[in-house]
């Protein structure tokens, strides 16, 4: 699978529900933990391999691989913090954003069972970042105009040289 980069269309599209989970899902599911893997990520949504489903998959250090079919947000904290972000659909970028500290979420697994995870800390801000991609969302859509021009001018110099 290739990863779409900053500037790519579909990385600004709305995915849609997936309307059945079977053996191409899973298949997909796979393809995309394998390629958020080997691009050393920790998060990867199917709208970043050019699929516009609403298909996510996260992977942090100390838990399972984890994977959000039709995700919905139930509920976000008040409380927000900032962290700094990377994105490999942005590679080498990185700025603060600032995320709710916890949140609810409901979804279906690669089996199309359903479940609820309510989330905190590095869990809780990866969901938001891949959640954000199935909306066309980016990170730096999350920073001021000034910052997120800044940091489009400095990949384009970057990585279009």
């Amino acid at each position: 699978m290739h990863i779409l980069t900053l500037g790519h269309d579909v990385l600004r599209e709305k995915a849609e529900e997936v309307s059945q989970i079977d053996g191409k899902t899973v298949h997909l599911v796979k393809e995309m933990i394998q390629t958020m893997h080997e691009g050393r990520g920790i998060g990867l949504a199917a709208t970043q391999v050019g699929i516009l489903e609403r298909i996510f998959v996260v992977h942090l250090a100390e838990d399972i691989p984890r994977v959000f079919i039709n995700p919905v947000l139930k509920g976000v904290s008040p409380e927000t913090s900032l962290y700094e972000e990377g994105c490999l659909s942005i590679p080498g970028i990185y700025a603060d954003v600032k995320r709710p500290e916890m949140i609810s979420i409901d979804a279906l697994d690669e089996r199309g069972k359903p479940f609820h995870l309510d989330a905190d800390g590095l869990l809780a801000r990866v969901i938001q970042h891949e959640l954000d991609h199935l909306n066309g969302v980016l990170f730096i859509d999350h920073l001021s105009e000034l910052k997120r021009k800044r940091i489009i001018r400095t990949w384009e110099q970057k990585f279009k040289a």
